[in-house]
């Protein structure tokens, strides 16, 4: 019985060179690459590989890279390694975007279908709240319920335009809230006289998982209702609700909820947990899923995969 939790990371782990030495590697990733940018009709992995840095973090290149890279890593690991992870894994979760990462592996979107969803996602995004308009900073040192008294404090405007709310639950101490941006400028005022730690501003074009949100949440319920999931191989660990679900009208109820909801991902990684994952197997860019678990479950073990050298190690210890 599979006693692992395969999880896929969100926004902020990408970096230029994403990918490249998977390309060069193995046949299997250069097909998922060319696969993705026939389907967005773009050449997404030169922009993943050589740059620059400013296009790749537009947030509808950003979602698609960080898909391409994560399912890069499972379609070697499956046709290099015999190592299916949709087919192998106990649950599947993604940090925001990287749900629909862990979507695609499970099965219940095809490759170019999540590719395209998540560019249509990135646009809609960028779309419900002008360049400017908007913040995120991230709160080290605070738990749930000390951002969310934080943001209740800070908020204001009957017609919520200074809205600020807790966007994601990290774990480890770290909650990331987001919001109108003189809404989260108080935010990280009042959270420093609270004894918060350190109230740090995050580098993004848009107040991510905050009520602000609701015009791309709109959009996302049109574009899921023409192209939408079928039941995944394994179960979810759904970011909006903590829990696993393998049913496919839910999955697109809760992907079109999760655009304006807190990403609950310390209760996602305790509920993995509870369910029986003793390790945590992070596939795609960067480490930062990997090292959340540690922190969440001390006693569980967390691996990265997101290089060629790390697939190789991974199917040595096989």
């Amino acid at each position: 019985m599979p006693t692992f939790a395969a999880v896929f990371p969100g926004q902020g782990s990408q970096a230029v060179g994403m990918g490249r030495d998977l390309a060069e590697a193995f046949p299997a990733a250069r097909e998922l690459f060319q696969e993705i940018d026939d389907a967005l009709g773009q050449h997404l992995s030169r922009l993943m590989f050589e740059g620059p840095a400013e296009e790749l973090t537009l947030t509808e290149n950003t979602q698609p890279a960080l898909l391409a890279h994560s399912l890069a890593v499972a379609r070697v690991l499956e046709k290099e390694g015999g190592f299916p992870i949709g087919g192998r894994a106990l649950v599947v979760a993604g940090h925001s975007l990287g749900e629909y990462s862990a979507l695609a592996v499970a099965g219940a979107f095809g490759v170019a279908q999540a590719a395209r969803l998540l560019r249509f996602r990135g646009q809609a995004m960028q779309r419900a709240v002008p360049a400017g308009m908007g913040a995120m900073a991230a709160l080290i040192g605070a738990d749930l319920a000390l951002a969310a008294a934080i943001c209740a404090e800070a908020a204001r405007g009957p017609d919520g335009t200074e809205v600020v709310e807790p966007a994601n639950d990290n774990g480890g101490g770290q909650v990331v809230i987001s919001g109108a941006k003189a809404a989260v400028e108080r935010a990280m005022a009042i959270a420093r006289g609270k004894g918060v730690k350190r109230a740090v501003p995050l580098a993004v074009s848009a107040p991510f998982h905050c009520a602000m949100m609701a015009p791309a949440a709109k959009e996302m319920a049109g574009a899921l209702a023409l192209s939408p999931p079928v039941a995944p191989a394994v179960p979810l660990v759904a970011n909006v609700t903590a829990a696993k679900t393998a049913d496919a009208g839910e999955i697109g109820r809760l992907l079109v909820e999760q655009v304006t909801a807190t990403v609950r991902w310390r209760e996602s990684v305790e509920a993995m947990a509870g369910m029986g994952a003793d390790s945590f197997v992070e596939l795609g860019a960067g480490k930062v899923l990997s090292g959340l678990a540690r922190r969440i479950v001390p006693d569980a073990a967390a691996t990265s995969i997101g290089t060629s050298a790390e697939i190789e190690t991974f199917l040595k210890k096989l």
